[in-house]
């Protein structure tokens, strides 16, 4: 199985018509997503890669039966964005854009309370089930179908970690980016809940990074409720203070939020840290040997 996102997903791309929609709807349609159409407000009666596209999201809803989206669109029309489609009733959404500011995430988060809508990022690589869809920028060629759920707060560490359990013959049930903002729709909880649900993911891999308290609190719920086996990196481990490391969200402040805490954190819970990114495909097949 996966979560979120399978072969029955129905995309719709806001930004089609930019360079960068356009290019990774290319690349959606390739991996055999079904992108069922584009918005592009201005831009009704185009086509790109023979997707028809539209005004509002609502008239792709209406039109196309679409029930998620892929958003690429400008930093300052990106929470509206965002807040369209979780009004035309969308349950999953997936924000690539980065740079949005943070007053308009904390309009887009209490829009959002009273909505079945699951928005991942923003300021993600998006989500894929490999083998069926991907919603997003994610490498397609590096994933496998498989029994391993990955949740991360950085793109990048994402395909070098996906990329090292392929090779090491572990293929992955669904992998989310959940986005690198101080501000982010869901969070390692929230996905956790839902690998806890699925019988075909057997275990999980987490990859943090300094910063925040996401890594802290998705080990005392671990520590709690999950029993599958999970593995976990967290990136920025020789970082100084109050010095931001890449992400808007990746800051030591005030003495919090460093590396050595969440190792502490997640190792105290029962989850396998691995230090040596180097290491992690070796090191996921013996915690999966396990159990």
């Amino acid at each position: 199985m996966s979560i979120l996102v399978d072969e029955k997903t129905r995309v719709v791309v806001m930004g089609i018509t930019g360079r960068e929609g356009s290019f990774h709807t290319k690349q959606m349609l390739a991996y055999g997503t079904t992108v069922a159409a584009g918005v592009t407000p201005g831009k009704k009666g185009q086509t790109v890669e023979g997707m028809p596209v539209f005004n509002t999201i609502q008239e792709a809803v209406r039109y196309e039966g679409v029930n998620a989206s892929c958003i690429f669109v400008p930093p300052l029309a990106a929470a509206d964005a965002i807040m369209e489609c979780a009004s035309a009733g969308l349950g999953v959404v997936v924000c690539i854009t980065e740079g949005i500011p943070a007053l308009d995430m904390v309009k887009v988060m209490t829009f959002l309370e009273d909505k079945p809508c699951v928005l991942i990022g923003p300021n993600c690589p998006g989500i894929i089930s490999p083998g069926k869809t991907k919603v997003g920028i994610m490498p397609g060629h590096i994933h496998r179908p498989g029994s391993i759920g990955v949740i991360s707060r950085s793109g990048t560490l994402t395909y070098e970690v996906v990329d090292q359990l392929t090779r090491a013959g572990l293929g992955q049930s669904t992998c989310i980016g959940i986005g690198g903002d101080s501000i982010i729709g869901t969070s390692f909880i929230d996905h956790l809940k839902k690998f806890k649900e699925d019988s075909e993911t057997q275990g999980v891999v987490i990859i943090g990074e300094i910063g925040g308290s996401a890594e802290e609190e998705a080990a005392e719920y671990v520590r709690r409720e999950f029993r599958k086996p999970v593995l976990a990196f967290i990136a920025g481990q020789t970082a100084p203070p109050d010095k931001r490391m890449g992400h808007a969200g990746a800051i030591i402040s005030g003495g919090k939020g460093k590396a050595e805490d969440k190792i502490r954190a997640l190792e105290s819970a029962g989850i396998t840290v691995v230090r040596n990114l180097g290491k992690f495909g070796e090191a996921a097949v013996a915690v999966m040997r396990k159990g």
